[in-house]
């Protein structure tokens, strides 16, 4: 039972034809996902809401749920040595479509040299009821 413990937590790498794959899990994820998926060179990360070290979505409204959101996909990023600079799209999703403006004023800080591509669409719903979701992919040099 141990060696269980210990292999659901390491990176598990396949191969999918040519393309190399890893699968990079997060101990204790909060649900049956990995936090980021390498294939080749490219890293394709879980979408990410604004919760805290406790597991909550931090108050406050959008302003504060992006910027949350927004350092933990850097804290991602640094987990897989990359930063911010190495994503390349993004996609943002929102619980309501009318708080894109609130919700780009504190994305656009995170990316103050070149922009990567984006989508944004409204939903009916995110988990644990966040304001907004964005998964991102990053080019790993």
């Amino acid at each position: 039972m141990r060696a269980l413990a210990i292999v659901a937590f390491a990176v598990v790498t396949a191969c999918a034809g040519k393309q190399e794959v890893e699968f990079r899990p997060l101990p204790n994820a909060p649900g049956p996902f990995s936090e980021a998926v390498r294939v080749d060179d490219m890293l394709y990360l879980s979408g990410a809401i604004g919760t805290d070290s406790s597991g909550k979505v931090v108050v406050g409204g959008i302003g504060p749920e992006t910027r949350q959101t927004m350092e933990n996909i850097k804290a991602t990023l640094a987990r897989n040595s990359l930063t911010m600079a190495n994503v390349v799209k993004c996609t943002v999703m929102l619980a309501d479509i009318k708080e894109w403006p609130a919700m780009n004023e504190v994305y656009r800080t995170y990316f103050p040299g070149p922009k990567p591509a984006r989508s944004a669409f409204a939903g009916t719903g995110l988990a644990l009821n966040a304001r907004v979701e964005i998964e991102c992919l990053a080019a790993i040099p």
